[in-house]
């Protein structure tokens, strides 16, 4: 009876260990799958931005501008249905061709205008605070 008991104790000492055991092993997997995702938010906000964040600075071309505008028209065109992914356009330039856009998620070249190619202008970026993707884009003369 003695031995019974005791094996009986060992047993529940396996099944508790076993418990334990397999309690961390869910938690950890829970916890690796949210440092994941983490992760790949962090490399498709970095994909996204880096689209227009190689164009951002003080002094760029005419050509890289209207480089800028069509990336801008193709981004705007492929995310239309996500609107958190849609670029907005201030141009506040005086060196410009066209319509000047105000704050505007445009769809088509001809409703940004034009950069002239032989003048300066600078660019900058302003990403939303919440998902960090760029949500506006800024051009005006360089100084």
């Amino acid at each position: 009876m003695e031995n019974a008991s005791k094996a009986l104790i060992i047993a529940g000492a396996i099944l508790l260990a076993i418990l334990i055991i397999s309690l961390g092993i869910m938690v950890y997997r829970q916890a690796s799958g949210v440092v994941d995702s983490n992760a790949m938010d962090e490399v498709a906000v970095t994909s996204f931005n880096e689209k227009f964040q190689q164009y951002a600075g003080d002094n760029i071309r005419g050509a890289n501008v209207n480089a800028l505008i069509s990336s801008i028209v193709q981004n705007n065109l492929s995310n239309s249905d996500d609107s958190s992914k849609q670029v907005k356009l201030t141009v506040s330039a005086t060196n410009w061709t066209g319509t000047k856009p105000s704050d505007t998620a445009i769809k088509s070249t001809s409703e940004a205008g034009s950069a002239q190619t032989g003048r300066s202008y600078k660019v900058t970026t302003t990403p939303d605070t919440q998902s960090g993707y760029i949500t506006s884009i800024t051009i005006t003369d360089a100084s």
